[in-house]
């Protein structure tokens, strides 16, 4: 039994998530919500978010006991990506690149 918790077109770039992502991979519920309340990163605001999300769908639609949650799978995959234009000297243009993410978190309850 699984709950899963999906987050879409979140404006910051994938590899940045990753980082906080890896922190809490395989880590109780509980705990990984502390880590993410004491990161000081901007993926962890969403990610918290995301995690209540993922607990409350746990209990709520599979009846799974919320103190032995754990993070099973957590993944981040690039969404479209904005193109914006910056002005640059003799009339050229550099383009920015914002990417946006997917995010996937996936509880799965203890043995």
């Amino acid at each position: 039994m699984e709950a899963k918790a999906k987050v879409t077109n979140v404006r910051i770039a994938p590899r940045k998530v990753q980082i906080v992502l890896d922190l809490i991979r395989n880590q109780p519920a509980d705990k990984a919500m502390a880590i993410l309340k004491h990161t000081p990163k901007a993926a962890c605001e969403v990610l918290e978010k995301l995690l209540k999300s993922a607990m409350s769908n746990a209990e709520t639609n599979h009846n799974m006991d919320p103190n032995r949650l754990y993070v099973a799978e957590c993944y981040a995959c690039p969404g479209p990506i904005l193109k914006r234009i910056r002005p640059r000297a003799q009339g050229r243009a550099f383009r920015i690149n914002k990417r946006t993410s997917h995010i996937t978190l996936v509880l799965k309850e203890m043995e």
